[in-house]
């Protein structure tokens, strides 16, 4: 692998403006995609006619939305507590945001030559999920939410959600793998917060705002420090021909799926 999985140097935040962090043609991520943070001081205004499938995912902050016919005052304190805004921007379509309080918002482009019509998306319309309750003592259980997938945009090349982490508990787990490329950023509850990204048998610690990188085929599993929420946002790019439909778990420990078997207890 020539670059790095883990990309760091950022962990005091993003400066105003946009900040790229990974691109389409990295050789880490195969045929890969753009990520990166953009950050909107109150007042500022971007409009954008992008020639790449777009999507734009509110991290925090208030603005004025204009996709298409669509428009919309969009507002997000805290991403632990609340589903995200998140613009899904067909290529080729013009946007229009104008930030009422500073806002950071996750970009995420990627080559398409499909047409669909762009949306906004809702905080409501994103499903949430609690999984893991019931296995493993509780040590896995986490809220998962799917913004959109291949089922409900199936002309998009992306499929994008977040995961909020529990303190002191895991998640992506058991760990599990899949053929397409996908990223994760992450944020915590506080500055100095820290967990640890499996990615095979590699283990990278990871703190305020890092990303990381995953190879398609690569098991990964998440686990947050005691005290500490951790939230991701993970990012799967289809591959031609190969949508990412779901993945496999690691078979030498799918056991704790079963909620029969708890594993060891202490007495």
């Amino acid at each position: 692998m020539n670059d790095p999985p883990l990309i760091a140097g950022r962990r005091e935040g993003f400066a105003g403006g946009y900040t790229p962090i990974t691109s389409e043609g990295d050789n880490g991520l195969g045929p890969g995609l753009d990520f990166g943070i953009r950050v909107m001081m109150e007042g500022e205004t971007v409009e954008e006619y992008d020639p790449k499938e777009t999507i734009r995912v509110l991290l925090s902050g208030k603005a004025d939305v204009r996709l298409g016919d669509q428009s919309t005052t969009v507002r997000r304190d805290c991403p632990f507590d609340e589903r995200p805004t998140t613009l899904h921007v067909a290529p080729g379509t013009a946007s229009r945001i104008v930030a009422r309080k500073r806002s950071e918002w996750a970009e995420v482009r990627v080559s398409n030559d499909r047409s669909f019509d762009s949306r906004i998306f809702r905080p409501e319309e994103c499903d949430r999920e609690h999984r893991g309750a019931g296995l493993a003592q509780g040590a896995c259980e986490r809220e998962v939410r799917l913004i959109f997938d291949h089922t409900s945009r199936p002309d998009s090349n992306i499929v994008i959600g977040e995961v909020i982490n529990y303190p002191g508990r895991w998640s992506s787990y058991p760990p599990h793998h899949h053929e397409q490329p996908e990223v994760y950023h992450y944020r915590f509850t506080r500055p100095q917060g820290y967990g640890h990204a499996e990615l095979g048998d590699r283990v990278f610690k990871v703190r305020h705002c890092d990303t990381i990188k995953i190879r398609g085929g690569d098991d990964h599993a998440q686990v947050a420090a005691p005290g500490y929420g951790m939230y991701y946002l993970w990012i799967v790019r289809h591959l031609t021909g190969a949508p990412y439909t779901g993945f496999e778990f690691d078979p030498d420990h799918e056991w704790v799926l079963r909620p029969t078997d708890q594993g060891w207890e202490p007495r």
